[in-house]
Parts: structure tokens; C-alpha cells; sequence
């Protein structure tokens, strides 16, 4: 099944403890659709300006990445600067530079329409509803959002809950949009709001995924090497939603199936900068990732 994601491409300058990157690629959309290639042929709406070079579009491209419905307008691209500490979790922005995302409508191709599995990635939830009215009988839509929306934005935000299947976001924005702290109530919360499926994303900690009826807990694979958290989240929906688009069903072996998936990408996400580590990924290096989550998690019956 064809996948459409909506949301950002961006120029990113990130500062880790373990290094520095000035002006690379990135946005919400950029690692989604990045990730999710690996497993399905995704389509991209987002907005860029003059200044966005070829370069990062033959990426997209030799990633099998449709970009039709990639605007390019008068002005800058989308500029994200942040730091990080120790605490990889929790990044401090220092400068956002809208630009020419400041004024972003998505419009989608009329070869978009008929996607069957969307993801509205984190961007105003009075835009993501627009964009479903524009999709034709989707059969799967998932989105995330963030504390800036939370606030800003809350009783749209309220009402794009209702339209969606999946919401994946991280346990500080879950605690915030539910007002509670416990997770387990969180989720309860949340699903009432009308998702059928919660995924709560908990960076080093793994991710939790709630139905109503079972809880499934992914942990994160420790890693020797983490330069750069910028996208892990993003890289994990695209996992994730890539995953479901590819098997065509959302049992639940496949839902925590795709959960892991999500775990993979994002834990190859972060071993570098920007999206570099998914410039030489491979299929069999994914495939065999996923084999190292089974083995951590796998203990013999009493």
C-alpha cells in the first residue's frame, strides 16, 4: 500500500556532546519518508525554498522517495538550530526560522489522493485535518504532534485525535496532552480522544504501545555509538508506518512487529548526524538489527 506523509523538510544545526553539524538535511517528513522507503514507496508533501539544493532531492530520489508534492517557493527553507546534552531525550532549541514553512498549506498531487496509509507528521493539526479531506477513503492515518500544539492548539488538536487510527508521540507530550503523569492512565486518556492505537515513545527507554485491551513494551537497543537524537522519533514512525504499509495488515503480531521495525530505524538513526547513517543502510543490515532486538528480549519459560 502506498504511503503519503505530510510534514517538514528542514536544514538542521545540531550540537551533541560527541560532535557538531552545521546546515545538514533534516525535518519531520525528511526521516519519515527516509525510513519508511526501506519497506514501501512513499509520497512527500512539504515546502522548501530557493536556497534547497539538488543534492538532498537525488538523495530523496535514490531512496525511491516520490517528491511531487515537494513545493519549492521564494525564500529560505524551514531552519531548526538545537543542542543536546547527556540526556539525549530532551533537546534545547536555540533558533527556529520558519521561513517559507511559516506560510505552508500542503496541496496534494491529485496521484497523492487515493494513498492508503497516511501519516500527518508533527505540523499544525488545523493543516493535518486539511490534508485528510483531501485523501479519498484512506484506510490506515496516524499522525504526531508536540507540546507547541498541545497548548497552542488543543481543541483542533482534539479533533484531528478523533479522525486518526495511530497517534505516536514521546511520554513528555502524552503526559502533557492527557494531564496525567502515570502512563497507563495517560493511555486511557488518549484513546478516548479517539485513536484506536497509542504509541508513546521514550527515546532510550524504548517505546509502549497501548489498544485498550494490551500493552506492548519495545525496549531501545544499546548502542556503543549515539552521536545525534534529531530524527530518532521521525525515523521510528517511518519504521513503523513503513512496516504496516508493506505487510497490508494490522493484527496485532504485526502491529508490535512494526513497533520493532520503528525500533530499528531509529536506533540507526542516531549513530550519526542528520540522515548519514541512512545514506549506506541496507536492507540486510535492518533485517539483521531486527534479529538483535528478538535475541534482547527473549528469555526461556520458568
Amino acid at each position: 500500500m502506498s504511503l503519503l506523509v505530510v510534514g517538514s523538510v528542514a536544514f538542521d544545526s545540531v550540537k551533541t556532546p560527541f560532535g557538531e553539524a552545521k546546515e545538514v538535511l533534516g525535518g519531520s517528513a525528511t526521516y519519515f519518508s527516509t525510513a519508511a522507503s526501506y519497506f514501501t514507496e512513499v509520497k512527500l508533501v512539504a515546502v522548501v525554498g530557493e536556497d534547497f539544493p539538488e543534492s538532498h532531492l537525488a538523495f530523496l530520489k535514490e531512496k525511491g522517495v516520490d517528491f511531487e508534492g515537494l513545493e519549492r517557493r521564494p525564500g529560505r527553507t524551514f531552519r531548526w538550530r538545537g543542542e543536546y546534552g547527556y540526556q539525549l531525550n530532551e533537546a534545547k532549541t536555540l533558533d527556529t526560522q520558519l521561513n517559507v514553512f511559516e506560510s505552508f498549506r500542503p496541496k496534494l498531487p491529485s496521484s497523492y489522493r487515493d494513498a492508503s496509509v497516511v501519516f500527518l507528521a508533527n505540523i499544525d493539526p488545523e493543516l493535518q485535518l486539511d490534508v485528510l479531506k483531501q485523501v479519498k477513503q484512506p484506510k490506515l492515518v496516524a499522525c504526531d504532534t508536540m507540546n507547541f500544539w498541545i497548548g497552542g492548539k488543543r481543541d483542533a488538536l482534539i479533533k484531528t485525535l478523533g479522525e486518526v487510527d495511530i497517534l505516536i508521540i514521546n511520554d513528555g507530550e502524552a503526559r502533557e496532552l492527557a494531564g496525567e503523569f502515570n502512563l497507563v492512565k495517560v493511555a486511557k486518556k488518549i484513546l478516548s480522544f479517539g485513536p484506536k492505537i497509542l504509541i508513546i515513545k521514550r527515546g532510550e527507554y524504548g517505546a509502549l504501545m497501548f489498544n485498550g485491551q494490551t500493552t506492548f513494551a519495545a525496549p531501545a537497543l544499546p548502542l556503543e555509538n549515539v552521536f545525534d537524537p534529531t530524527g530518532a522519533g521521525d525515523s521510528f514512525a517511518g519504521g513503523f508506518m513503513g512496516y504496516l504499509s508493506q505487510n497490508g495488515t494490522m493484527n496485532e503480531a504485526a502491529l508490535r512487529q512494526a513497533v520493532i521495525y520503528g525500533s530499528v530505524m531509529a536506533s540507526f538513526n542516531v549513530e550519526a548526524f542528520s540522515l548519514d547513517r541512512m545514506r549506506t543502510l541496507t536492507r540486510e543490515e535492518i533485517n539483521a538489527r531486527y534479529k538483535e532486538f528478538q535475541s534482547l528480549t527473549f528469555f526461556e519459560s520458568a
